[in-house]
């Protein structure tokens, strides 16, 4: 095995070792959440949501990855190519919009922005944020559909690999769907969630500068969950540009780096988990009770 399918193969399974228990945490601490107060705050359900999306995606892509490592003939096998390709878009698509929803409830909640839009939004996110989130992701499900179309025209050339036929996308099909469905699912949430952050964060300034200037001796107010908001939504955006860059690199010459940037890729939904842990006290509180209770009660045993 060459040192480069190495590399991806152990990426893969460190992948799944530290992604899925994180998720299965965030998943079963909203849960837990709802079983005790019968209802969940949006930012709850957007990280359930999350949690969910996130543990198929890491299944996806560590599942691509082996399959790439283990069985390179298997991996350009048509259908096999399409259907994983498709999945690990339309799950990163969706994951995407996702943020911007969060970015979304975040700003219109701390800015309080009398526009009509901000208004309109702020009350779409509060009363129907799930079916928000259904209809977000049917239309990433449409998005992302036509790559099962956009590799119907294919040409066979000898693979470097025992001389076996692969199934090679043609260029111009790629850019025909990748163009519009990364527009779709990846630049203009990343536009819209950088809007919000850029919003928050001036009117957080704005509120502090008055404060300041106006508040000689009071108490400053507490901006802690605020600043983790802001947190939050940078480091969300952060991976956002993450995998912009993944993309650009695919298309280049350079193939190791490309690898590279792949196993950076299995292993980024980790950070994710821990972006959404430092976001959530509640989620925190749970898990550590949980594993403290464990704990104390083997310790009886």
């Amino acid at each position: 095995m060459m040192s480069l399918e190495l590399s991806i193969l152990v990426s893969s399974v460190l992948g799944l070792s530290f992604a899925i228990p994180s998720y299965t945490c965030i998943v079963m601490g909203n849960l837990d959440i709802i079983r005790k107060k019968g209802k969940l705050s949006p930012t709850d359900v957007i990280f359930l949501a999350k949690g969910i999306v996130n543990i198929l995606l890491q299944c996806v892509m560590s599942i691509e990855g082996m399959i790439y490592a283990l069985f390179l003939e298997t991996f350009y096998i048509r259908q096999v190519f399409v259907f994983m390709n498709t999945s690990c878009y339309f799950l990163v698509y969706y994951n995407f919009w996702l943020t911007f929803w969060l970015s979304a409830h975040y700003c219109t909640s701390i800015t309080n922005l009398s526009y009509g839009f901000f208004i309109w939004l702020k009350r779409i996110v509060s009363n129907f944020l799930s079916q928000l989130l259904f209809l977000t992701a049917l239309g990433m499900f449409i998005v992302s559909v036509p790559g099962f179309w956009a590799v119907n025209e294919e040409s066979l050339i000898q693979s470097s690999v025992n001389n076996t036929k692969v199934s090679v996308i043609k260029l111009d099909k790629v850019f025909s769907y990748h163009v519009p469905a990364n527009i779709l699912g990846a630049i203009l949430p990343f536009c819209l969630s950088l809007l919000c952050l850029v919003l928050t964060s001036s009117f957080l300034l704005r509120h502090v500068w008055r404060v300041k200037n106006n508040d000689s001796g009071s108490t400053r107010p507490n901006l802690q969950a605020h600043v983790t908001a802001l947190r939050t939504i940078f480091f969300l955006l952060l991976m956002f540009t993450f995998f912009c860059v993944y993309q650009v690199i695919t298309f280049l010459p350079s193939s190791s780096l490309s690898i590279v940037f792949w196993n950076l890729q299995l292993l980024s939904q980790s950070v994710e988990a821990a972006v959404i842990f430092q976001a959530s006290n509640k989620l925190r509180r749970i898990i550590v009770r949980r594993f403290w209770t464990r704990s104390w009660r083997n310790t009886e045993t």
